[in-house]
């Protein structure tokens, strides 16, 4: 499978629908709401990502229903798309604690030299 870092836009909507299906205006407050604010996707966006991750098979449509005479799609993970989120959390976690022994090294070394 392909391990290669996921922008961090593809890393939320992967988590988003970690959860469970949702219809795209809800994969945008879940993105929002797990990134504590800081990614706010325009909508075109959102939908660019979806139909990348829908032909790479990391996600696929659930049902689809109509909603005020407008088509509401909802999106679930792949087995594919779950392992694809699961690598990049162990990636993200490891790179994380690399950096945390250097930090503590590095608060070591400025006491030390203090």
């Amino acid at each position: 499978m392909d391990v290669r870092p996921v922008s961090e836009q593809v890393f939320f909507v992967l988590a988003a629908l970690a959860s469970g299906p949702l219809h795209g205006y809800a994969v945008l407050a879940e993105v929002a709401e797990l990134s504590a604010e800081r990614i706010r996707m325009p909508v075109g966006t959102l939908y660019g990502i979806l139909d990348r991750l829908t032909a790479a098979r990391r996600i696929e449509i659930d049902r689809e229903e109509i909603v005020d005479s407008r088509l509401r799609r909802y999106y679930r993970l792949t087995s594919d798309g779950r392992s694809l989120l699961e690598a990049e959390v162990a990636r993200q976690a490891a790179n994380a604690r690399v950096v945390a022994r250097r930090l503590r090294g590095v608060t070591r070394l400025a006491l030390a030299t203090s």
